[in-house]
């Protein structure tokens, strides 16, 4: 079982891998080794509750399809293990963080004082730029 959060798990036969060789820098290893590590996760057909399969799929992330499946590729390493962890904890992260909703933002007016500070300030920068003025003949 992959912890979501407390309450949310995932078991682990609803994630698909794929192990792909990986790009650029690594000499023979790259041509010869399956390093990259892909995770393929069906939000649909998935156990995760309603309220997350409907926040993952409005989600806009160039991780997610629009067949609603959502692709972690990782080939940060050159060991296909470490390259699965760090696509996993991705993966964790992307559906946890549609778990929490921000909390609205209450309107506030700004205080007297910041008021005449801001005030002041403005009169200072403005006598400042009259004092490069020609003086008047």
């Amino acid at each position: 079982m992959i912890q979501i959060s407390q309450r949310v798990s995932i078991p682990e036969q609803e994630i698909e891998w794929q192990f792909i060789r990986s790009s650029g820098a690594g000499g023979q290893n790259v041509n010869k080794v399956a390093t990259a590590a892909q995770l393929i996760f069906d939000i649909a057909a998935s156990s995760l509750p309603d309220f997350y399969k409907h926040r993952l799929l409005n989600k806009a992330d160039h991780r997610i399809t629009q067949s609603g499946k959502i692709i972690i590729k990782c080939q940060e390493t050159r060991s296909q293990a470490t390259n699965r962890e760090l696509a996993l904890e991705q993966f964790i992260k992307l559906v946890a963080g549609v778990g929490f909703t921000q909390k609205k933002r209450v309107a506030t007016r700004p205080t007297l004082a910041s008021k005449k500070r801001r005030i002041e300030s403005k009169k200072k920068r403005g006598a400042v730029k009259k004092m490069r003025k020609a003086p008047p003949d």
